[in-house]
């Protein structure tokens, strides 16, 4: 028999990779001399450094760089086994949990270290880009991302402007003439799950303005701003931000990465499992186990359990989920590749107690052991019923 294990993390409790060596675990005590082939992914947000740097035998990189309000920060990323794809999460430079309830204030914030990360990962020589955008603390479409690589915005006078939301209504001009060299040999796939254009009522500053600390006054400025700075882009470059679905996503940033680094904005599970080439590893399988900690209606939007379903299906494979939590509401998965769903928890316990890393390992391996016993129960009587 052979097992494909390609599930996400168990946010704050089990990484894929420990969740998928769990599986395994269950999996041996009924079928021992199994191929069990582990596949660690995620789909594009929060774990998807960890899924790619362990699923490729790639490295970390911890950097000193500028947090949204400027102050220093240590922030992570990784490069893939073939030292050649850098795979960064914006959050870790730029995102909301950075700054302090009392000073979220997405007119001050920026994507400098954003920017910070990518010009390290250049200089390591990596060439290619993974970029999660979600979870960003900025509305500055860019700015401080490109500041950080060698781009100035001035000013109606000349003057040099710092990346930030409360400074794109006052750029008049761009100089690209300082750009890193490197970025002309570079290439940036964009894990973006949100169709947001970048302004208006469904754009960037009024759909995610206030969750970033915005009132009301600052949301119509900024929305003002993003409208001018996609004039500014279009007069120098022809880029149209506004055209291109995805633009509002993480304040603009990526209509920002398309315009200046002809970035492509894809769903994010659907670059992770073509990085992890699971396509080519689940040929052969038996079964696929996938999941992550809350299995529910909103699973089938681009998140990882249905991503890698819909492919099995294409294979028919059967596919078993497990999550921490199945929603009442999770049924819908079954409509997209999913065969059957099970939970992991076997008796009430407290959301910390659950997600503590000793319980969580028991929790998988009994009950895909479970899963198995049944499995090989109806193989035994299957096969007799054939005879």
């Amino acid at each position: 028999m052979k097992i494909v294990v390609a599930a996400d993390s168990f946010k704050g409790s089990l990484t894929s990779a420990e969740l998928a060596e769990a599986v395994e675990s269950g999996v041996r005590r009924i079928y021992p001399e199994c191929d069990v082939v582990k596949v660690p992914v995620a789909d594009g947000g929060e774990g998807t450094v960890q899924a790619l740097v362990d699923g490729t035998g790639g490295l970390y990189r911890t950097v000193r760089v500028k947090d949204p309000l400027g102050k220093d920060v240590t922030a992570l990323y990784g490069i893939t086994g073939d030292g050649m794809t850098a795979v960064i999460e914006m959050a870790s430079a730029s995102g909301l949990p950075l700054v302090p309830d009392q000073e979220r204030n997405p007119m001050k914030t920026g994507t400098y270290g954003t920017g910070e990360l990518i010009r390290d990962a250049l200089v390591k020589g990596c060439r290619k880009f993974l970029i999660g955008i979600g979870g960003s603390a900025t509305n500055d479409c860019a700015m401080g991302m490109m500041e950080a690589l060698g781009m100035k915005f001035r000013d109606a006078s000349g003057n040099e402007l710092r990346g930030c939301g409360e400074n794109l209504i006052r750029t008049a001009s761009i100089d690209d003439t300082g750009l890193m060299p490197e970025l002309k040999e570079a290439d940036f796939l964009i894990a973006c799950d949100v169709d947001n254009p970048l302004y208006g009522t469904n754009g960037a500053a009024h759909v995610y303005g206030r969750q970033k600390g915005a009132d009301d006054q600052m949301v119509l400025e900024l929305d003002e701003g993003l409208k001018h700075f996609n004039n500014i882009v279009k007069s120098k470059y022809g880029f149209d931000m506004n055209a291109l679905s995805g633009a509002g996503a993480a304040g603009g940033l990526g209509g920002g990465f398309a315009a200046f680094l002809g970035g492509k904005l894809e769903p994010g599970i659907e670059i992770v499992l073509e990085m992890t080439d699971l396509a080519s590893k689940m040929e052969g399988a038996d079964f696929v186990i996938t999941g992550e900690g809350r299995i529910d209606f909103q699973s089938v939007m681009g998140k990882t359990p249905t991503g890698v379903s819909r492919m099995a299906a294409k294979k028919n494979i059967p596919v078993i989920a497990l999550a921490g939590a199945v929603a009442d509401d999770a049924g819908v998965v079954h409509e997209h590749g999913i065969n059957a769903l099970f939970s992991i928890m076997n008796y009430p316990v407290s959301l910390n107690d659950a997600m503590e890393l000793a319980r969580a390992k028991t929790f998988v391996e009994k009950n895909t052991e479970e899963v198995f016993r049944l499995i090989k129960a109806c193989e035994r009587k299957f096969s007799k019923e054939s005879l």
